[in-house]
């Protein structure tokens, strides 16, 4: 397996590049990205040399427990990284900035299933039975994939969040986000993340990062200490116990009556024995609860809730103690009680529940006022439960002095005990520990502190000595009561203070204002040292305002790691309802989305598929080439409306800026990620191509590189599956339901309209099956009914007709308008409707009457959907232009019932073709001789009958009554239009040149290779242009079937190529449009399918695009202009002639209205008014302070001074008085001359 190829370098944004950390402290989560980066991608490597070794007879067991240890450590890691982001940077930045980081907390939560499916794949590898090759690549695969994703993650973060961070942030307030950060962490993690991380930097980082931290770090000595003890540590993460402290929360059951455990511990000397200060914390934790329940009660009881934010406040402190406590009593006192035990510990001790009713407590804790529980109603359940809850803490802390101190106790030595207690210690993040001890402290009488300060001082010598000289001090100055009782309660409610916190306001609604200085007694048994004669947490002290961004320790943090349920429950990302649920009952234009990523979802899973099946059948490299690029065609297509069209309009509306920029970056990176699956996919075809030429031993070695590809290309495969998905749910989460809410009806048909009308007809033609191949019927519906809405104001029906005849395209009944001429003979129409009495006398045998109107016989109808296509063109009906793009081979994959219609059509066509006539008589020819001797009888009683039949709607009746009525012209047409054989004596039967000197085929208007078949004159000529300047009629393009070769003077059906072998398939021109029938070999010309003509350009996308409501083809420059509703399907105002069918160029004037640019600066030398609207053309101030100064030397007679008229502005639309002149008349309002009188 080739690593190396796979490790996808992602560079540190540019915005980032070259600040120091010194003025942008945030950077230091930049760091741990690269050190992120790195060891996923030795993760990766060091799971292929597994592999490896697994296939050499292995089983590389050690190495798999290697592995888990890592990403266990990993997953911790990066789950805490996550949690500050939710919790700490994010919700600080979206003070300044609004609408960002939404989508990365999104992308936190796909992440962390990311790791339970590689924790998954090491499980089965240590599984005794177990297919080793299959698990170890699934284990890669789920490596490849967790990397792509974490990596794109980290770059879209350094490039739009962290440079907004510098932006708005201080560097003071950066480190002390970054700080926020250290303190939330237990201390057990930290002290492993910070050698960790700076073993993956430079020398001149690790100096940067060492510098920075202890710039950030509060200026506390014996704090500093800590943390370049830290910095300093050389040890490395393993798979050890201290790697999984803080994973899991249960603790043993039991129960005895605490209150007799407090008082016969309260006087206990615990010197002796460290293990026995437990007690002590039991007593505090007691003594709290049991404080707070008599307040509930008190509050319950009185209807006041002034204080209940308070006890809130106390309780998450409490809560988030015991999650702790009961973590390390899990993972340390509980394995040692085991061992001690010999393996048979009791089930009792083993079992502990305890973990879910801290869950329901801190549920319960995250009360917002906005879940429509009144206050009195959560105060009853809040009492309840707490009731509850306290009654089975003190069941468990009986049961542990009864059962498992007294063991520890008697079979642990001194030195052990005291190892535990530093561990337990050590579960706790910084901040959260600096406040339990300051609040244990203060539960202690003078004797129990100096036998804990003794126990703690005896730990030195083996513990870090640092960290034990912090907590002593700690605890003497919570003991000392140096801490005011206001300063400890303004810090806890800053550090419990998050998006989920109670709200005061609601109380103060209830009861009147809180105050943050209530009373609060002190312990029983407390003897704080007195300080000048003062209580040391006396209320009177001065009161400490906590400064913004300085908390130092964030209890949401652990709650994501501890609770991930719970954060879920307590604050739902707002937009996380499926909208697919309503678009089939209640559709909107912008559901075409929706639809769109159904089909894009089905494809992506194709790839992870297909990409597994290709070491096995090398056969299906081909097609699975084609539809890839099909994919990365149409998804980048789909990216750049949104990114151009949807996001920007979403943006303007002001309501939710800001939200769309990281969508914008995924679509970016996602090109790479398609770039370099392409890579591999041309990797693997150069190698196929290769391989019929080369000798059995170079086979070999081909097929295991071969193989080799096809992993890398699946490992991919899966990773851009798992990315775009993801993309793709972001967005239906949280932006589509925004577009549904905050646009009408009108403005999303706007926006889908300016995307559609970006999107050629060639592109259409891959389109629509691949889209419809995914959806179901009801879905097809919905989806051409809300394209059809979009595009009501164009000729987007008809082209949709005349290109899906031989497609099953998914059609509204209620909407269809197609014309019966369209579909039927008229002469077979009219013949459906006479006697059957008069069809025996005019033709032998019997006719079956069709019942479904224009129903034809199943061979014509097979045949008519490529009547107009040559043999060469069959498998290319759906190409307007065959040499625009690769995708459209592509269709192919999605329509194979449509080629195997065609594969049966061919051989029909290519029989009839085979004909040796080239032109039969008129079509039906029985027909014509029939009409020729009805009767009028026979004619006046298929009138009535068509009259009669009620299954006609109105218009199917006008057209077969209006058919009847000119049966005879239209049979006298036909017959004097049909032409010999040989076509010899058909006018113009001989090659024209654009250029005769160089033998150039083609006309002054077009260069091309044929002629055309006019049958209204039965003539041949070069282009329609050539027969609508000699002729008093113009030619229908599109009724267009005959064509005559320049070069070989053959006339046969109309097709891109010559049929006749002489020619060998030559081209008639390097551009053919089979619904104009248009060929041209000189310019760049594409098929509009909204105007569903032939334009000169690039193509929609390209240089042009469609506005559906002025249902013209505009140039991009004009993406804002002056929408007026179907305004090219008018008159040129100068020279009237049509606009929509002129080949002249168009000039739009800037109230709108078009007309030809030639006719322009003709009318404009006389006129400066628009002929129809009268507004000015430009801007006229020149001329109308050319004006003013006229009328300023012009005097008027006296007998009019002083009078005014009224006038109309034709610029403002303002009427106005002004003063009198016979000729100018000047606005009062905008100033122009441009009025009339009224």
């Amino acid at each position: 397996m080739e690593a190396d190829d796979d490790d996808v370098v992602f560079p540190v944004a540019e915005p980032l590049a070259g600040v120091p950390l010194a003025d942008a402290p945030i950077l230091l989560f930049v760091c741990f990205h690269k050190a992120l980066r790195l060891e996923l991608a030795q993760l990766r490597r060091d799971a292929v040399k597994a592999s490896e070794v697994a296939e050499n007879g292995s089983h590389g067991r050690e190495l798999v427990l290697k592995l888990r240890g890592r990403f266990e450590f990993l997953n911790l890691v990066y789950k805490y990284h996550s949690a500050t982001e939710d919790e700490v940077i994010f919700i600080a930045l979206d003070v300044h900035v609004k609408n960002v980081a939404c989508t990365y907390s999104l992308e936190h939560e796909s992440i962390d299933d990311l790791f339970d499916s590689i924790f998954h794949c090491l499980d089965v590898l240590l599984e005794e039975k177990c297919n080793i090759s299959k698990a170890f690549q699934e284990l890669i695969c789920s490596i490849s994939t967790i990397q792509a994703s974490i990596c794109q993650h980290m770059v879209k973060e350094e490039e739009q969040v962290f440079p907004l961070l510098m932006q708005k942030f201080s560097s003071k307030e950066q480190g002390s986000l970054v700080w926020q950060f250290i303190c939330s962490v237990p201390v057990m993690l930290i002290e492993e993340f910070f050698p960790w991380m700076i073993s993956f930097l430079s020398p001149e980082e690790q100096l940067d990062v060492t510098h920075c931290i202890k710039e950030i770090v509060p200026r506390e000595k014996s704090l500093q200490e800590v943390v370049v003890s830290w910095l300093g540590n050389n040890n490395q993460p393993s798979s050890g116990i201290h790697i999984r402290t803080v994973k899991g929360v249960q603790c043993p059951d039991g129960s005895a009556d605490m209150r007799r455990i407090v008082k016969l511990h309260s006087s206990r000397n615990v010197g002796n024995n460290p293990i026995d200060c437990l007690s002590l914390w039991h007593g505090a934790i007691m003594k709290d609860f049991q404080e707070i329940l008599e307040e509930l009660y008190q509050l319950r009881s009185s209807s006041s809730f002034s204080n209940l934010h308070l006890i809130i406040i106390r309780l998450k402190f409490l809560a988030d103690i015991l999650s702790f406590y009961s973590n390390a009593l899990k993972k340390f006192f509980y394995p040692v009680l085991n061992q001690l035990a010999n393996g048979c510990l009791s089930p009792s001790i083993e079992e502990f529940p305890f973990a879910s009713q801290i869950e329901g407590l801190q549920l319960l804790l995250q009360y917002n006022g906005q879940n429509g529980i009144p206050l009195c109603k959560f105060l009853e359940k809040l009492f309840t439960k707490l009731e509850s809850f306290v009654l089975g803490v003190r069941k468990q802390f009986a049961f542990q002095a009864r059962e498992v101190f007294p063991i520890i106790s008697k079979k642990c030595c001194h030195e052990m005990q005291q190892r535990l207690m530093y561990m337990s210690l050590n579960t706790m993040p910084l901040g959260l520990l600096k406040c339990a001890i300051t609040w244990f402290s203060a539960h202690l009488s003078r004797n129990e502190s100096r036998s804990i300060l003794r126990s703690i001082k005896q730990g030195d010598s083996f513990e870090n000595k640092s960290f034990a000289s912090l907590i002593r001090k700690w605890f003497q100055l919570g003991y000392s009561g140096k801490i005011s009782i206001e300063k400890f309660r303004e810090d806890l409610q800053n550090i419990f203070k998050n998006r989920c916190s109670f709200l005061s306001e609601q109380i103060k609604e209830t009861s009147g204002s809180s105050s943050l200085h209530s009373d609060m007694q002190l312990p029983e048994g407390s003897n704080p040292r007195p300080t000048e004669g003062k209580n040391c947490f006396s209320s009177s002290s001065s009161p400490h305002t906590a400064k913004k961004y300085e908390t130092s320790y964030s209890s949401a943090i652990n709650l994501h790691v501890f609770f991930p349920k719970t954060i879920k429950m307590v604050h739902p990302f707002p937009g996380d309802k499926s909208c697919s649920s309503s678009i089939i009952n209640e559709s909107k234009p912008v559901d075409l989305i929706f639809f769109f990523h159904k089909a894009l979802k089905n494809d992506l899973e194709y790839l992870v598929f297909g990409s597994a099946q290709l070491a096995d059948n090398v056969g299906l490299l081909m097609d699975f080439r084609r539809r890839f690029h099909l994919i990365r065609f149409l998804f980048q297509i789909h990216s750049d409306a949104e990114d151009e069209v949807a996001f920007p309009a979403l943006e303007a509306k002001g309501k939710v800026p800001n939200i769309s920029h990281s969508y914008t970056i995924d679509h970016k990176l996602e090109v790479d990620h398609f770039s370099r699956i392409s890579l591999i996919l041309d990797k693997m075809y150069e190698l196929q191509v290769s391989v019929s030429s080369v000798d059995s031993n170079t086979l070999d070695q081909r097929m295991v590189k071969h193989h080799r590809l096809c992993g890398r290309l699946h490992n991919m495969c899966k990773s851009m599956h798992k990315l775009l998905s993801n993309h793709i749910h972001r967005e239906e989460v949280e932006l589509w339901p925004l577009f549904r809410e905050n646009f009408s009806i009108d403005e999303q048909e706007k926006i889908i309209g300016r995307i559609l009308g970006r999107i050629s007809a060639e592109v259409l033609q891959d389109m629509i099956p691949w889209l419809m191949a995914s959806l179901t019927d009801e879905e097809q519906h919905v989806t051409m009914s809300l394209w059809r809405k979009a595009t009501k104001c164009t000729m987007f029906d008809d082209w949709l007709g005349e290109w899906s005849e031989g497609y099953n395209i998914a059609k509204v009944p209620e909407e269809s308008s197609i014309s019966p001429s369209c579909t039927a003979d008229p002469l077979e129409i009219i013949s459906t409707y006479l006697s059957k009495e008069v069809l025996d006398k005019q033709k032998r045998g019997t006719l079956e009457k069709s019942s479904d109107f224009p129903q034809r016989d199943c061979v014509d109808e097979n045949i008519e959907p490529f009547r107009n296509c040559n043999v060469d063109d069959k498998e290319k009906v759906l190409n307007i232009d065959q040499n625009n793009h690769d995708c459209s081979e592509c269709t192919k994959l999605f329509s194979d019932s449509d080629k195997k219609r065609r594969n049966e059509v061919t051989g029909v066509t290519d029989h009839t073709d085979k004909s040796d006539q080239l032109f039969q008589g008129p079509k039906n020819s029985w027909h014509c001789e029939h009409l020729l001797t009805t009767s009028q009888e026979d004619l006046e009683a298929a009138i009535r009958r068509v009259s009669g039949d009620s299954s006609l709607d109105l218009q199917k009746k006008s057209y077969i009554i209006q058919n009847l009525l000119m049966s005879r012209w239209i049979v006298g047409q036909q017959i004097s239009h049909s032409v010999p054989s040989n076509g010899e004596d058909i006018p113009g039967h001989l090659p024209s040149y654009r250029d005769p000197l160089k033998l150039t085929f083609g006309c002054k208007h077009y260069k091309r290779s044929c002629k055309l078949f006019a049958a209204c004159c039965n003539q041949l000529y070069t282009c329609r242009h050539c027969h609508d300047e000699v002729a008093d009629h113009s030619v229908d393009r599109k009724s267009i079937k005959k064509m005559m070769c320049m070069k070989c003077l053959k006339i046969q059906p109309i097709g891109p190529k010559c049929s006749t072998v002489s020619c060998d398939n030559l081209s008639m021109a390097r551009y053919y449009c089979k619904i104009c029938k248009l060929f041209d070999d000189a310019r760049e010309i594409y098929h509009c399918p909204y105007c569903n003509l032939c334009r000169v350009g690039k193509g929609l996308g390209i240089d042009y695009f469609h506005c559906m409501n002025c249902n013209a083809c505009m140039s991009r420059s004009l993406s804002a202009h002056i929408c007026r509703e179907k305004c090219l399907e008018d008159n040129c105002p100068i020279c009237h002639e049509y606009i929509f069918t002129s080949s002249s160029p168009v000039k739009a004037l800037p109230c709108g209205h078009l007309m030809h640019s030639t006719c322009f600066q003709d009318y404009t030398c006389s006129h400066y008014t628009c002929p129809i609207c009268c507004k000015s053309l430009g801007d006229m101030q020149v001329y109308f302070r050319m004006l003013d100064a006229l009328l300023a030397e012009d005097k008027i007679p006296d007998e009019y001074a002083g009078k005014t008229q009224v006038i109309l502005c034709n610029d403002c639309e303002k009427k106005g008085p002004t003063p009198f002149h016979w000729l100018y008349h000047k606005c009062s309002y905008c100033g122009s001359f441009n009025t009339r009188l009224l």
